[in-house]
């Protein structure tokens, strides 16, 4: 059951000693020029900071299972001292960030620097540009349109929907996120078939003679040239798709057969999945940008006294430290470290790459000084595909201690019958740049394109998908999101999945995702 969340319940005062040291780390952040919105910082109690936290950053979401769950698993992760969130901040102008009351000024000072990294990176980095800076109102008034629906056609069958829209909202277009992306309609487009507009022969009877409109023009022969043309135009608009969708939600929202509110929902649902699409899209570089700043910021400018140092320490490696997954701070933080230092050195460009000798590479320095520059370069204009694609080297593959793993080869650990084996599947620097790239691309997340709405002529929607230029698909997942686009199509739905070696095809004709 979802907690119910008042923001008004407990507003704490923002204590006069962090007021110092807020304006103390602000003014640090902008003589070393980093740039950014307002930031307001908000006292919350632990309970609090995981309600906001399990609604996105967000004190007011749209009621739905999902977050009650959320908070409720991470909250109790870290009441038994499994897990703790080190930092809250969203990306709007101004920017809110929360700190827990609980935590000690060196965390407190360790937050509020990394905050201003965030903030930093969400004002300057090209793929938040077009970002509503205002969504805190979007998301204030999503929760009440959902509300108001729940009040009208019920919370089963609203929640049920939502359901739907969550199981397909990553598949978006990320690369419209530059552009001005395609908006959904506001209304459902009326189907209905204007006879005189569309050249349906109909008989014109007097006005006097109205009466014998019904036996000159009966209603069963209307109705059959009413299905004939609106078939014509059905495979018209078919035919009329000379692009794939790469926006599937898009493509339901214009074509899907659905309800007016229920387009509304899906419509919102979209807006809000592109608008943390750029945070995913930059999840290393944006955690590894605000940790480079939280270290210098409390480590070289005077931030932290003798008696803290150790505190710190200790929570920042707690911050970096990465046990069964990829750390996105750690990975972050040490390629742009590394970058600062190449570039400082001069190890890059066509000479450096081709030169083969060990210890003339180790001892190259140019002395050019130029790392603070070029890290904020790339701040503005990478997201994390393109930085681990350009900056990540093998020797910090080979420095970080990374591999491989292929979990269709794990087992069940001796000993622990709830415990899984994983045994690594490679080391090599390729292998680890190929898995990383897949796993950011689309944000781990296949990307499907909507090729035909009347493939066979029967309706069926085509799907496809090229696992050359993309992710494996998992097949349980796979399965559940063509089912719930069966459910919105009302009609086929048909994938079809190319590989280096053979196309596998997935069919939905009756609510059950089949492999054929």
């Amino acid at each position: 059951m979802e907690k119910s969340y008042n923001k008004f319940d407990q507003v704490i005062k923002f204590p006069y000693y962090l007021k110092e040291w807020k304006y103390k780390i602000e003014d640090i952040a902008i003589e070393e020029k980093l740039d950014f919105f307002k930031t307001v910082f908000e006292m919350v109690s632990p309970d609090d900071l995981y309600q906001i936290a399990a609604r996105t950053g967000f004190m007011e979401r749209y009621s739905h299972w999902e977050f009650g769950q959320s908070y409720s698993h991470m909250y109790k992760e870290y009441f038994y001292g499994l897990s703790k969130i080190s930092e809250m901040v969203v990306n709007t102008d101004p920017v809110y960030a929360y700190l827990m009351t609980n935590n000690t000024l060196v965390d407190q000072k360790l937050v509020m620097a990394h905050v201003y990294g965030h903030a930093d990176f969400f004002k300057n980095n090209i793929w938040f540009s077009n970002t509503d800076r205002k969504m805190i109102n979007q998301f204030s008034n999503h929760a009440k349109i959902v509300s108001q629906y729940i009040d009208l056609y019920g919370e089963k069958e609203v929640e049920d929907f939502i359901d739907i829209c969550s199981s397909l909202e990553q598949h978006i277009d990320r690369h419209e996120i530059l552009m001005a992306k395609s908006k959904a309609p506001e209304e459902q487009e009326d189907k209905n078939i204007d006879l005189e507009s569309q050249n349906i022969d109909r008989i014109k009877v007097s006005a006097d003679k109205f009466y014998m409109d019904k036996f000159v023009n009966p209603d069963d022969e209307i109705e059959k040239l009413k299905k004939e043309k609106k078939k014509e135009l059905e495979e018209e608009e078919a035919k009329s798709l000379k692009k794939p969708y790469k926006d599937l939600l898009l493509f339901l929202i214009e074509h899907a057969p659905m309800k007016q509110w229920q387009r509304n929902i899906m419509s919102m649902i979209r807006e809000e999945a592109y608008y943390f699409a750029p945070q995913g899209m930059t999840k290393i570089m944006n955690e590894g940008w605000a940790s480079y700043w939280h270290s210098h910021i409390l480590t070289k400018r005077g931030i932290l006294d003798d008696s803290e140092i150790i505190d710190y320490a200790e929570h920042h490696a707690a911050t970096m430290g990465s046990s069964r997954s990829l750390n996105p701070y750690k990975l972050g933080l040490e390629i742009w470290n590394d970058i600062e230092e190449r570039w400082n050195k001069g190890q890059f460009g066509r000479e450096w790459e081709e030169c083969d000798d060990y210890k003339t590479k180790k001892n190259w320095d140019k002395k050019l000084n130029i790392g603070h520059e070029k890290i904020f370069e790339v701040r503005k204009y990478y997201n994390d595909v393109e930085f681990i694609d350009e900056f990540f080297t093998r020797e910090l593959c080979v420095q970080l201690k990374l591999f491989t793993i292929d979990k269709s080869k794990a087992e069940p650990a001796e000993g622990d019958p709830k415990g899984i084996t994983y045994q690594i599947s490679s080391k090599e620097f390729k292998d680890v740049k190929q898995k990383l790239l897949f796993m950011l691309t689309n944000h781990g997340r296949p990307n499907l394109e909507v090729v035909d709405m009347n493939y066979g002529r029967n309706g069926t929607l085509l799907l496809k998908h090229n696992t050359d230029k993309d992710i494996t698909l998992d097949i349980a997942d796979t399965k559940e999101v063509l089912n719930s686009i069966f459910i919105l199509w009302s009609n086929p739905v048909r994938l079809e999945s190319k590989g280096p070696e053979k196309t596998t095809t997935f069919l939905n004709s009756n609510g059950n995702t089949v492999l054929i």
